[in-house]
């Protein structure tokens, strides 16, 4: 229904289905009525038109079958207000959003009693263990009084620095055997044929 003329053709039958249920249509089994959204297909064939009623199960379909018996009487009246030359066929639906609106809201009041039930059963609760169990840094007066068990065994001693940490300077460069660091020397004249 994204087409413009056919968005306006459900808001023109919308409305004129609500005007005949008002005034037109004076079966006793329609009771409290309200048209809630029209759907049209592309063609323009079909028109979908959902709807509520307020009461009870009987009321609901005591209101369909009045809607099924006024169909052709809302069906010619439709036709005149739009002045097309194909009249789109009427199906009436029952919209079912606002009982499951009313489910969600009672699902979504039972989800609270219980989130306050657990809110009031942890109020007075205590932890099983202590209550932080992550270790925090050593304080001050704990640094001074730590005995040689405190301390970390990976941790490495400064006097134990590797030979290769020498400073680059203390190297004797002139020893160096060249020959093994440069890579041979070819003669490409030779390969050439």
């Amino acid at each position: 229904m994204s087409n413009p003329r056919v968005r306006k053709m459900a808001d023109r039958i919308q409305v004129t289905v609500a005007e005949m249920l008002e005034r037109r249509v004076k079966d006793p089994r329609l009771g409290f009525v309200t048209v809630t959204d029209v759907r049209v297909s592309g063609d323009t064939q079909h028109a979908s038109v959902f709807y509520t009623v307020l009461g009870e199960e009987v009321q609901v379909t005591a209101s369909a079958a009045a809607l099924e018996s006024a169909k052709g009487l809302i069906r010619s009246e439709v036709g005149k207000q739009l002045g097309t030359r194909h009249v789109p066929t009427l199906e009436f639906i029952h919209d079912a959003l606002p009982e499951t609106a009313r489910h969600i809201e009672e699902l979504l009041g039972k989800v609270r009693e219980s989130d306050a039930a657990v809110a009031a059963s942890a109020a007075g609760a205590v932890y099983a263990g202590e209550p932080d169990p992550y270790r925090k840094p050593h304080d001050d007066e704990d640094i001074g009084a730590a005995d040689e068990t405190d301390v970390d065994p990976t941790a490495v001693a400064p006097a134990a620095v590797a030979p290769a940490a020498v400073a680059p300077a203390a190297v004797d460069r002139s020893a160096v055997d060249r020959s093994a660091v440069a890579p041979a020397a070819v003669d490409r004249s030779a390969s050439v044929e």
